[in-house]
């Protein structure tokens, strides 16, 4: 549950994720254990916690791509299947988990952002063409939107998948490390980016392992393993005590610089990456 001091005045809105008591198996491997999270419309949640921690099973869960082994998964008040059904979720993936030979356009990756929203043979409506120019005009891709995806950096390549959430108008957007691997100026597009959409009223709720960018930006922070260990406002949820139960290691330096982001990610991004 949303800790008291988090809690929004206004009460009598549905909760955008509603977890209760969630657990997820795979065979005997235990995934998620007894995980109760709420989110609030309008909230930039920040997900913590190191590899196989449960974050991606989480992720999952709140798409409808796991059945629970117990427990409860409730968005915007149905399923995650009709929440899905009616494009409600978008999901921005980590980018081993895409295929950038696929011979796909920016363009046409923003667009499948609109396909719940198209008829059956998808063809595309005026006002899909202008949501879609829409998204890539605020991500700053307008002039690489015929490029192929795989022909962008890893900057612009999040980029587009941030797009694709913005023209699709999804309620819910689910980002997987979405600062890995990215310059600085990407990082700051895709920041200010979350920001407006929570401002529309969206539910974010990013992974990533860049603790110093996280407390700029987000609202609130959970970390996991296997189970919700802290939810809190990132300055509290990122205290070096609380570091320590999520990663099991004595984390040095202050959440507000590098120090702590370099110490737990392996896979800390290369300052001259281009984006």
């Amino acid at each position: 549950m949303l800790p008291e001091h988090l809690s929004p005045q206004d009460d009598s809105r549905t909760p955008a994720v509603e977890l209760t008591d969630l657990t997820v198996r795979y065979g005997s491997v235990l995934a998620l254990d007894k995980v109760s999270l709420t989110l609030q419309p309008g909230r930039i949640c920040g997900l913590i916690g190191m590899n196989g921690s449960g974050k991606s099973t989480l992720f999952k869960s709140i798409m409808g791509l796991v059945r629970p082994s117990s427990g409860t998964v409730s968005i915007a008040g149905g399923t995650p299947n009709r929440a899905r059904a009616q494009g409600l979720i978008s999901y921005v993936p980590q980018s081993e988990d895409v295929d950038w030979d696929f011979p796909i356009s920016v363009r046409e990756v923003a667009m499948t952002g609109r396909y719940g929203r198209q008829n059956i043979f998808r063809r595309a409506s005026a006002r899909d063409r202008t949501a879609v120019d829409d998204a890539l005009a605020r991500v700053g891709l307008t002039d690489l939107a015929d490029r192929q995806i795989g022909k962008l950096s890893g900057g612009q390549r999040k980029r587009a998948f941030v797009a694709r959430g913005i023209a699709q108008g999804a309620e819910i957007l689910l980002l997987d490390e979405p600062f890995a691997g990215v310059d600085k100026r990407s990082e700051r597009t895709i920041v200010d980016l979350l920001v407006a959409e929570s401002a529309r009223g969206a539910t974010i709720l990013i992974s990533t392992h860049d603790l110093s960018t996280l407390p700029s930006f987000a609202t609130e922070a959970v970390l996991l393993m296997q189970r919700v260990l802290v939810h809190d406002t990132p300055a509290e949820a990122l205290r070096p005590e609380h570091l320590a139960l999520a990663f099991g290691v004595d984390v040095l330096g202050d959440h507000r610089g590098r120090s702590a982001a370099s110490h737990l990610d392996p896979r800390t991004s290369d300052p001259g990456v281009a984006g």
